[in-house]
């Protein structure tokens, strides 16, 4: 997995590791990510972090996920995860948190940029799509300065609060 590494100008995207599971767990837990995100619970159980890695690691060995950490490069400082999940036919779903300590700093951009190039150059992906709370605008900006295009709204169940959100559909195709 180590292999699995990307570099940019400020941030280290790498493989979710055991050590990581209490500052994803701290990071993860804090109340308005999980307002912002679809999937992540409130509250975010400590074994839960651990439980999210080890699946991390049976997602890289079986093909179906590439899921990173995203590290200060030069702090080696936690500060949110990023994945293309559901990867199959050539396609991948982009996902990402950052911890709400290092927001509006453009670490979001800067590794969504960094992972689009990697599904395209290194896995050979065609297509990525993504998906952000419609109420959540800034996750849109992020998506839009990687190249993704919007496709329009639609709906989507969140796992944590199991109510029905309006979501804004986005798309990337390779050689975009």
């Amino acid at each position: 997995m180590d292999e699995h590494r990307i570099e940019t100008e400020r941030l280290t995207l790498r493989p979710p590791q055991p050590q990581d599971a209490a500052e994803v767990q701290r990071l993860a837990g804090d109340f308005r990510i999980a307002d912002v995100t679809g999937s992540i619970p409130h509250p975010y159980p400590p074994e839960l972090a651990q439980q999210w890695i080890e699946r991390c690691a049976q997602d890289w060995a079986s093909g179906v996920a590439a899921h990173f950490i995203i590290t200060e490069s030069d702090s080696g400082r936690l500060v949110g995860s990023m994945a293309l999940k559901d990867i199959r036919r050539g396609e991948a779903e982009v996902g990402y948190w950052i911890g709400v300590p290092y927001w509006s700093r453009g670490y979001a951009s800067e590794a969504c940029s960094a992972l689009v190039d990697f599904a395209f150059r290194q896995l050979r992906l065609r297509r990525l799509h993504a998906s952000h709370l419609a109420r959540n605008p800034q996750s849109g900006r992020v998506l839009f300065k990687a190249g993704f295009r919007h496709l329009g709204l639609g709906h989507s169940e969140c796992g944590c609060q199991g109510k029905v959100e309006p979501v804004e559909l986005y798309e990337r195709v390779s050689g975009e």
